[in-house]
């Protein structure tokens, strides 16, 4: 039971450890993953991991800290650097580095020992419901560099970085979240569109690789990728030769716990190839873990999982945390020559992400309109998102509202006589109700602006139109500067 534990990660409630963790990490538990309901300022922050490290030295502690649109650390006042598509539509790899060295400061600080990023996906599907903006774009040269570029930065710090979601989550229309995406691409497509980023971050010297649960029929046409032999031996291992930690997607995900329940979704992973179990999301108490370890314990007395592949998965997690050990030790010696948590490099590249069409400077008060929409289960829904907050900082002038499905351009324009209506969208293009409103708006009030804060498709649109490719909170700023000249 203690190699099983070790595999597990688990997440729990609460700012302080609960008695099981401490409990379970006493006795062998291998890691846990945060989330935002964990995180509350800095020094407690602090103070939660080395607690949880006082139970188990050697504990593996992650977090889900993509910036941009998903971010833990961030999540109350939205995060201080831009996401990767924003870093892709500036293409300075250097620039991408240093992104990630800040995160990497920060979480360093903070006693996390390994991010769950960078995101490696092609977004080469615009409908993309879950992917979209955590992608550096969709061409497969720029996101494989960008992504090596991301590694080194975030593991130049000591945190270890988390390549995800493999063999790649760019290219379908279903979010893993709630059912089972399928990727139908040959061979040949998979070799050069969705596999580059994640042999350039082996290259790299990616220590962990997230799996997708998503099925690649190409490569295995009964399981999803983390219960695949195919994908995660015979692709990951034996041919693109990676011989770090593989870390699954949150195993209570519908895409695998509907299909084949949460505990045995755990068993069938170790079984395939996969190293550490991430149990995440809504599924938090000791009774989940509990079942996932003993899933793991029935399935090596069934033979379902041999003796050799749960010796070999908890000896990479020991391995794993050695090499964190050392790289701790390398990041606390290197002092002062590593970038400070905190610094203004996030604002610095918002404002390189920005595109702007047309004269962008207002001429006199705005109408802010903010539409909401739907958003995956990756991005915290209480992370602010939006220009109207920095633009009435600049401008306490501005209005603002907030709109759903349903509005109508009357409901738009009820606030904008005598000022110069400012709307704010993510991924119209996947929402028709609101791609058809933007048009009525600008069609009556020409002078309109339109700021897009997702990913762009089409022909710009508006008096003057800004992309600022993330809704992250300096990606706002970035553009509310310019607004407010």
């Amino acid at each position: 039971m203690r190699l099983a534990d070790a595999l597990l990660q688990p997440a729990f409630e609460g700012t302080t450890p609960p008695d099981w963790i401490r409990r379970r990490l006493a006795h062998g538990l291998g890691g846990v993953v945060l989330f935002s309901r964990n995180i509350a300022n800095p020094e407690q922050l602090a103070a939660l991991t080395a607690a949880l490290a006082a139970e188990n030295p050697d504990v593996m502690i992650a977090v889900d800290e993509e910036s941009g649109d998903v971010t833990r650390l961030d999540f109350e006042r939205g995060s201080q650097r831009p996401g990767n598509y924003a870093l892709g539509q500036v293409d300075d790899p250097a620039l991408t580095e240093i992104v990630a060295a800040d995160i990497g400061a920060q979480l360093a600080a903070a006693g996390i020992t390994m991010n769950y990023a960078p995101t490696a996906d092609v977004n080469n599907n615009p409908a993309n419901p879950v992917i979209g903006v955590r992608s550096f774009g969709s061409d497969p040269g720029l996101v494989a560099r960008h992504t090596a570029a991301w590694v080194r930065g975030l593991q130049s710090t000591g945190v270890a970085a988390c390549a995800k979601h493999f063999p790649g989550h760019g290219d379908t229309g279903v979010d893993s979240h709630h059912g089972l995406p399928i990727i139908e691409a040959e061979l040949s497509r998979l070799d050069s569109v969705e596999l580059p980023p994640f042999r350039a971050a082996i290259d790299a010297g990616v220590r962990a690789i997230m799996t997708a649960h998503l099925l690649v029929p190409a490569l295995d046409a009964d399981y999803p990728a983390t219960m695949s032999t195919a994908v995660l031996v015979d692709l990951l291992r034996t041919r693109l030769g990676f011989t770090g930690l593989v870390v699954t997607d949150a195993i209570e995900m519908a895409s695998v716990a509907q299909r084949y329940g949460l505990a045995r979704a755990g068993a069938l992973a170790v079984a395939a190839g996969a190293d550490a179990i991430c149990i995440g999301g809504e599924n938090y108490d000791e009774q989940t873990a509990v079942a996932v370890r003993d899933a793991i314990v029935d399935a090596v007395i069934d033979g379902t999982i041999s003796e050799q592949r749960l010796v070999e998965a908890a000896q990479r997690v020991a391995d794993f945390a050695v090499a964190s050990a050392a790289a701790r030790g390398v990041r606390k010696a290197a002092g002062d020559s590593w970038p400070a948590a905190g610094t203004t490099v996030g604002l610095t590249a918002a404002r390189r992400a920005l595109r702007i069409t047309g004269p962008a400077r207002l001429t006199g008060p705005a109408h802010v309109v903010e539409f909401t929409t739907g958003t995956n289960l990756a991005i915290e829904p209480r992370t602010p998102w939006g220009l109207g907050a920095p633009l009435r900082a600049l401008r306490p002038d501005t209005t603002v509202v907030r709109l759903a499905e349903g509005a109508t351009a009357d409901d738009v324009l009820a606030g904008a006589d005598g000022r110069i209506p400012v709307l704010v969208c993510r991924d119209p293009h996947r929402h028709p109700w609101l791609n058809a409103l933007l048009g009525k708006v600008v069609a009556i009030r020409p002078e309109t602006i339109v700021v897009e804060m997702g990913v762009t498709t089409g022909d710009p649109i508006g008096a003057a139109h800004l992309a600022t490719y993330g809704a992250a909170t300096v990606c706002g700023t970035a553009a509310a500067e310019v607004l407010a000249g």
